[in-house]
């Protein structure tokens, strides 16, 4: 969504910010070099805008320019630094995780909710993928993955309707949900049974299987393992691995501060 398609509503809203975040938004794994042209249409700025917007952070040193083409630089994590070094339980839950990985031998992250997307705070790489670039903070549509799946169907209902109404259902491959009726009654299953597989609908033979991390009755994140399913070695889903993930799940929540008894009144947070 461009800042263009938002109503601001407070006389406080300062414009020139959001189109400052707009542009460095503008940047993705997929589009990581951008020229003046591409940014003003990715942002509904003008030429001219988009350009003074690019050369003030180069100046300010978080984006580097190379001829006609612009990228973002390493100080752009500075944005983030203070948010993720809050965060404890990527902390406590990183030993977990790395247990799980070399116990399946495939990759075990956690992911939190941020809007309509998922975004991973913490995870451990299947031994086998070693030499594979890890990314923190890379963000996925929550209604294609297990974990985002996961963590849609621990929301309140009347945010799960909210979503549906609102979703934008692209077919990844041909086992992807097709409607957001589809994906609704898929959420409605996944609450009931505690846990959520996704198989082949974000890419053909991977399938992703998510159980959420609770402490009381607040859902923190949701813990999620990549299956292929070349090394699952005759486990059950629902019989082996599930129970397991609950039983890392439950580790995590434990450690990172305890779980509170059924319907006591927690204010659990990230921080």
């Amino acid at each position: 969504m461009s800042f263009n398609d938002r109503t601001p509503t407070g006389r406080h809203f300062v414009q020139s910010a959001e189109k400052t975040l707009a542009v460095l938004l503008a940047f993705t794994a997929e589009s990581p070099r951008l020229s003046v042209t591409e940014v003003a249409e990715a942002t509904r700025l003008t030429r001219a805008a988009a350009r003074r917007f690019l050369l003030t952070l180069v100046d300010l040193g978080y984006l580097r320019a190379d001829g006609a083409l612009y990228s973002l630089t390493p100080r752009v994590l500075d944005i983030g630094a203070g948010f993720l070094a809050g965060l404890d339980l990527p902390k406590v839950a990183q030993p977990h995780l790395n247990r799980l990985a070399n116990e399946l031998d495939e990759s075990a992250t956690l992911s939190i909710l941020d809007s309509d997307d998922v975004v991973y705070i913490a995870r451990a790489a299947a031994p086998r993928l070693h030499a594979v670039t890890v990314n923190l903070g890379n963000r996925l549509p929550a209604w294609a993955t297990s974990m985002g799946r996961m963590l849609i169907a621990e929301l309140p209902e009347s945010f799960q309707e909210e979503f549906l109404n609102r979703v934008e259902i692209t077919p990844f491959t041909d086992h992807t949900v097709s409607s957001a009726s589809e994906l609704g009654a898929e959420l409605s299953r996944i609450r009931r049974q505690g846990w959520c597989l996704v198989s082949q609908e974000l890419d053909d033979g991977l399938r992703g299987l998510a159980v959420p991390v609770r402490r009381g009755q607040n859902t923190l994140a949701a813990l999620n393992v990549s299956l292929h399913t070349s090394h699952l070695r005759g486990l059950s889903v629902e019989d082996d691995l599930v129970p397991r993930l609950q039983a890392v799940a439950a580790a995590i929540a434990d450690d990172f501060g305890g779980r509170s008894e059924p319907g006591s009144e927690s204010t659990a947070s990230l921080q």
